[in-house]
C-alpha cells in the first residue's frame, strides 16, 4: 500500500519524502568505507551522481503554526505573523546564517556549471520577505551562478503573501510558486491545524492569477482525518477548476512525536483504511490524468511542459546541494543531512566555515547503495528504471536477477517491461524471456510500476528489489 511521506529528501528528498541521511562528520576522523563493486560491473561514462549539481535546495523554516502532521524541522513564529514583520530578528540572523553556510561551502568539482534549478522549501517561505529572500539568491549567484533561465520555485501558503509581495518575489526571478493548499474544506484545515481557512485559499489562488504566475502547482493531502470520500471529490474537482500547471497529491503519513500521532492510529478512525486511501490514490489518478494531466511520478501531476525540473533532479538520482536547517545534499552518492535543531546547525555552520567538516565528495558509497537509490527513485517515476543504463552502472547480472524477482507482478500487472520504443511488453513474451537471460537483457529496456496499480504496491516492489540487491 502506498504511503508517500510528507517530507521532496528534507531529503525530501526536499519533496516530501525522505531519504537516508548522513551524519556530520568532522575532519579529524580519516577512515573511509572501501565500495562493493559487483564483478561484472563495465567500465562506464562519469555516473550522473558524480557530476557537479545544477539544483539547489534552500530551506526556509518559519511558520506561523505547527501543522498537526508536520514533522519537518521547523521555527514556530506565531498564528499573528503577517505581511509586516519583515525585521524579526529570527528571520534575519537565519538567512544571514545560511548564507555563511552557502559562502562556506567548498567544492572539488573541475567544473562547477551554474545552477538550473532553486527550490526554496520549508516550512512557509513566503513569510520571508523579498529583500531577504534576495540575499540568499545573490550568495548563490555568487557562489555558484544561476542560469538567466533557471527554475526557481517557492513553497507558498495562503495567507502569507500578497499581490505585492508575490511580484516581489517575481522581481526575483521566482518564476513557479507551489501553493500549499492541502484541502478545500474548512474542517479538515482546522483539524490539521492549519494556519489558513477556506476564504485564504480562494484569496491564494486569484493572487497567484492576478500576478500572471505561467508555473504554478498546487499541494493536496489525501487519507486526512474525517475525510469523505465526497470531499476528496470536491477537492480534486476544485482543484481541476483552479487550473493549475501542476498538482501534487500526498497521502498523510502519521509522523512519531506528532500531534496526529498522539491522537489517531494509522488504519482506525478517524482515519480511513488502507483500503480507502488506495481508493483516493484512485480517485485522484483517474481525476487528475481525465483532466489532461500527466501522472509522471507517484505524486505527481502536470500539464504538458510543466513537470517540475527541481524535483527530477531527485527522481534522476542526479547530485543536489542543500541548505538550511535539516536539509539534505546529495554530493557523489552521499546524502548528508544537517542539524535539525537551529543550535546545532550554527554550530555545523562554524565548524564549516573553520575546515572541520569533513569534504563530503571525497566520502566512498557502497555501489551497493547507489543502486538501492536508483531503483528506488526510478520506480516512483513514469519514466521507469532504464535498465540499459542500469547495466552499465551495476553489471547485466543484478539487472536480470532484478527483472526475475518482478515476473509474478510482472504476470499481476503491476510491473511493466518496456522495450526501447518504450511500448509495453505482453507479460507472456517477457515470461519466455525469463528463460534465457541474455535474450532478457537485450530486449527489456525499460521496468515501471503500472498506474495505479502498480504505484499503490510501490513499497512492496521496492523491498523486493532492496531483497536482490543487498540480501
Amino acid at each position: 500500500m502506498l504511503r508517500t511521506t510528507l517530507s521532496p529528501f528534507i531529503s525530501t528528498l526536499q519533496l516530501k519524502f525522505k531519504a537516508p541521511k548522513f551524519s556530520i562528520t568532522v575532519r579529524n576522523v580519516h577512515t573511509q568505507c572501501t565500495p562493493t563493486v559487483r564483478q561484472n560491473t563495465p567500465t562506464n561514462p562519469t555516473p550522473l551522481f558524480q557530476l557537479p549539481p545544477t539544483s539547489a535546495y534552500i530551506h526556509l523554516p518559519f511558520c506561523r503554526k505547527r501543522c498537526h502532521y508536520c514533522d519537518f524541522p521547523i521555527v514556530a513564529l506565531g498564528s499573528s505573523m503577517n505581511q509586516s514583520h519583515d525585521d524579526d530578528p529570527r528571520i534575519v540572523d537565519y538567512i544571514e546564517l545560511i548564507c555563511r553556510e552557502i559562502k562556506a561551502t567548498r567544492s572539488d568539482f573541475d567544473q562547477c556549471p551554474p545552477l538550473e534549478t532553486v527550490f526554496f522549501g520549508g516550512g512557509t517561505p513566503s513569510l520571508v520577505p523579498p529583500r531577504l529572500v534576495s540575499l540568499v539568491l545573490d550568495t548563490l549567484k555568487s557562489k555558484f551562478g544561476v542560469c538567466l533561465n533557471a527554475e526557481i520555485s517557492m513553497e507558498m501558503d495562503p495567507g502569507t503573501f500578497t499581490t505585492d509581495k508575490l511580484k516581489g518575489f517575481m522581481g526575483l526571478g521566482v518564476n513557479r510558486v507551489s501553493l500549499g493548499v492541502q484541502a478545500f474544506q474548512e474542517e479538515l484545515l482546522k483539524s490539521c491545524g492549519r494556519a489558513h481557512g477556506l476564504k485564504e485559499v480562494f484569496e491564494a489562488i486569484e493572487i497567484v492569477k492576478s500576478c500572471q504566475v505561467e508555473n504554478w502547482s498546487m499541494d493536496l493531502i489525501s487519507s486526512l482525518p474525517h475525510q469523505t470520500p465526497n470531499m476528496w471529490t470536491e477537492s480534486l474537482q476544485l482543484t481541476v477548476d483552479a487550473n493549475p500547471n501542476h498538482v501534487s497529491v500526498y497521502d498523510l503519513q502519521v509522523e512519531k512525536d506528532t500531534k496526529f500521532a498522539v491522537l489517531y492510529t494509522p488504519g482506525e478512525l478517524p482515519l480511513p483504511s488502507e483500503s480507502q486511501s488506495a481508493d483516493f490514490y484512485k480517485m485522484a489518478s483517474e481525476t487528475l490524468t481525465g483532466a489532461g494531466y500527466d501522472h509522471y511520478e507517484i505524486s505527481s501531476y502536470s500539464k504538458s511542459g510543466f513537470k517540475c525540473q527541481h524535483n527530477l533532479t531527485y527522481w534522476k538520482n542526479r547530485s543536489y546541494y542543500a541548505f538550511g536547517l535539516g536539509s539534505a545534499s546529495y554530493l557523489n552518492g552521499l546524502r548528508f543531512s544537517r542539524p535539525r535543531r537551529m543550535r546545532d546547525y550554527k554550530t555545523y555552520v562554524a565548524n564549516l566555515e573553520n575546515g572541520l567538516v569533513l569534504n563530503q565528495e571525497k566520502v566512498n558509497v557502497d555501489t551497493k547503495d547507489r543502486a538501492l537509490d536508483v531503483v528506488m527513485l526510478s520506480l516512483r517515476t513514469a519514466t521507469g528504471l532504464d535498465i540499459k543504463s542500469f547495466i552499465q552502472d551495476f553489471g547485466a547480472s543484478l539487472a536480470v536477477s532484478l527483472c526475475q524477482a518482478y515476473k509474478p507482478y510482472v504476470e499481476s500487472g503491476h510491473v511493466l517491461c518496456l522495450d526501447e520504443e518504450r511500448k509495453i511488453m505482453p507479460a507472456f513474451e517477457v515470461n519466455s524471456l525469463f528463460i534465457e537471460e541474455d535474450k532478457l537483457e537485450e530486449k527489456v529496456a525499460f521496468i515501471r510500476l503500472s498506474d495505479p496499480e502498480g504505484f499503490l504496491l510501490s513499497n512492496e516492489l521496492i523491498s523486493t528489489a532492496f531483497g536482490v540487491i543487498s540480501p
